[in-house]
């Protein structure tokens, strides 16, 4: 199955058709589904070189799709984990796995969702709590404790007392992307505000974070039009075990969140 490249990735499903005479490109408004029809003896590369002539007007579609039309995360799709999509697959043994661009996750497939929602969960306190302590002690303010929820309205806030709240779908995004939502918050412990003042901490923190906030603007949306099913874990705590990574050399194992403590 192809894969659109870019920023985020998009599957698009071929279907081939004896009574199609041309090339057509559809959305699923039920789930946002691609998929591109091509007649029957037509060359793959042809398709694709269509799919490479339609791809602003496929993104400008998906873009503008309702998030209440999601995709339903099951065995078989395609999800994205720090900006790589990894296809859902059964595994052997208790731990979910990343293994050779496939997320293998054991168990009752109906529950695949719920699970993968979980593992997420733990995912993302590790990566964000790395990222939350680093930035913290650059500008030498530690913040109170770490919070995650599944929040539409904003990817994260810094209150009052020193805690830090994130989107944990923050995680389906690009390693770069999230680091920058931390250091944002972060910065909010110097600057309660967004005067030039607090822009500069940002920027002292993480430079040229301007290319990371667009990426949020443009296809921060998308991460939301995932539903993980009944059981799915939602705000708070992630009760589930810790998770089992491989990645390569360039994606560091997770490590146990850290929490400061003003």
């Amino acid at each position: 199955m192809p894969v659109l490249p870019g920023d985020p990735p998009v599957e698009v499903h071929l279907r081939r058709s004896a009574q199609a005479r041309r090339f057509s490109l559809r959305v699923s408004r039920l789930d946002g589904k691609v998929t591109l029809s091509l007649p029957a003896r037509a060359r793959e590369a042809e398709a694709l070189a269509f799919l490479a002539e339609q791809e602003g007007w496929l993104r400008r579609t998906l873009s503008r799709m309702p998030e209440s039309q999601g995709l339903a995360v099951g065995m078989g799709m395609a999800l994205p984990v720090e900006g790589r999509l990894l296809r859902l697959e059964p595994g052997q043994g208790r731990a979910i796995r990343v293994e050779e661009g496939r997320l293998l996750v054991p168990g009752d497939p109906a529950r695949a969702g719920a699970r993968v929602a979980a593992w997420l969960k733990v995912l993302a306190r590790d990566r964000l709590a790395l990222a939350s302590t680093r930035h913290a002690e650059r500008v030498g303010r530690p913040y109170a404790r770490l919070v995650l929820r599944d929040t539409r309205s904003r990817w994260g806030s810094c209150s009052h007392d020193g805690t830090l709240m994130y989107s944990w779908r923050l995680i389906m995004a690009p390693p770069s992307v999230l680091d920058y939502v931390a250091a944002h918050e972060v910065a909010h412990l110097v600057e309660m505000n967004h005067s030039p003042a607090y822009w500069a901490v940002v920027e002292g923190i993480f430079p040229g974070w301007k290319r990371q906030r667009a990426w949020l603007h443009d296809h921060g949306g998308g991460l939301h039009r995932f539903r993980f099913g009944p059981g799915a874990a939602g705000d708070g705590d992630c009760p589930c075990p810790r998770p089992v990574l491989p990645f390569a050399h360039d994606h560091p194992p997770p490590l146990r969140p850290q929490r400061r403590r003003a």
